[in-house]
């Protein structure tokens, strides 16, 4: 891919990179199945002639990268399509973001499936499965007169990292392989010590005692791992570092951080005013967002600095959705 690993290029260069890099990564999301929605069996020409005088349509993002790029991309391609779409950026967390559109503020944002079930639910039981939780989210939206259309094929969720020296010394592949190999330094953000899917959650599931703790800010733990202050590291699995850092992402053998697939949220009153194209304008969408394409896309807003908008443009163009 052209843009990955060339954090000098000029602007022009990068957007240039990206949108041949990103067509091909469109072609593998497409040929990947995606969980269960609201899907059409029949795609219409996304690209026809724009209909007028559509409802407004307002979407909301939270207040992270991954999150506005996803924003930018339902807001663009809807109003590609014709619809008056008015963009709201960092709105706020989950809990925020989602009593916006319940209460009206906003009619459409993109939501994790676990953090609908662990935040808006209060679960605390594991899903088997990436399917399973995005049933369970399902019967949450249903009760709140939500519309969930289609699941990414990527997920965002924590992970454990470590050096590929590291791993290959202890024959580490699975977050289980850890208990045996002696005392080793973990680093998490602070915030993140604390409950099930944080620090004492993993030392409490996996039997970890050998496991010590260093708090780091978010984002200095690739430097420390690298450096070799650390031995493992807190990470998401769709963080662009990992494409540039000689790191093993461990199985959660467990199944400790669950499934966190996207969804788009819609309230039913907001759907139900929208025309065909829309949801199958999604549901394409959804389909194409693979995790080689998100991290893709992370890398050149977070990294590489380009605009979120371009990003979402340029890979919208790139797959015939402009």
């Amino acid at each position: 891919m052209a843009i990955l690993g060339q954090g000098h290029l000029n602007r022009r260069q990068a957007l240039t990179g990206l949108g041949r890099g990103l067509l091909g990564l469109g072609a593998l999301g497409a040929a990947g199945a995606s969980l269960s929605g609201c899907t059409s069996s029949q795609q219409s020409d996304l690209t026809g002639p724009k209909k007028k005088g559509r409802r407004p349509i307002t979407v909301g993002s939270k207040g992270f990268a991954e999150s506005w790029i996803t924003g930018e991309l339902y807001a663009q391609g809807l109003r590609n399509l014709g619809y008056t779409v008015d963009l709201k950026t960092n709105v706020g967390s989950s809990d925020i973001i989602n009593t916006a559109l319940l209460s009206g503020q906003i009619d459409l944002y993109p939501e994790y499936t676990g953090v609908m079930l662990v935040t808006f639910m209060g679960e605390d039981k594991l899903m088997d499965s990436a399917q399973q939780t995005f049933d369970l989210a399902q019967t949450w939206a249903e009760d709140n007169q939500v519309t969930m259309l289609r699941a990414t094929p990527f997920e965002n969720k924590n992970a454990v990292a470590v050096r590929k020296d590291f791993a290959d010394k202890h024959d580490l592949q699975t977050m289980s392989d850890l208990k045996g190999i002696g005392a080793f330094t973990y680093s998490t953000y602070p915030d993140n010590v604390t409950g099930a899917q944080g620090y004492e959650g993993i030392v409490d599931t996996y039997d970890l005692k050998n496991m010590k703790l260093k708090t780091l800010s978010i984002g200095l733990n690739y430097q420390a791992i690298e450096r070799g202050e650390i031995d493992a590291a807190d990470v998401f699995t769709t963080d662009p570092q990992l494409l540039r850092s000689d790191l093993v992402v461990l199985d959660d053998d467990k199944k400790l951080f669950g499934f966190q697939n996207v969804v788009p949220l819609i309230r039913d009153d907001a759907f139900a005013e929208l025309d065909d194209d829309a949801s199958e304008f999604l549901d394409t969408l959804q389909s194409l967002l693979t995790l080689d394409a998100i991290q893709a896309m992370n890398e050149a807003s977070a990294i590489n600095r380009l605009d979120p908008a371009n990003v979402a443009e340029m890979f919208l163009d790139e797959n015939g959705l402009m």
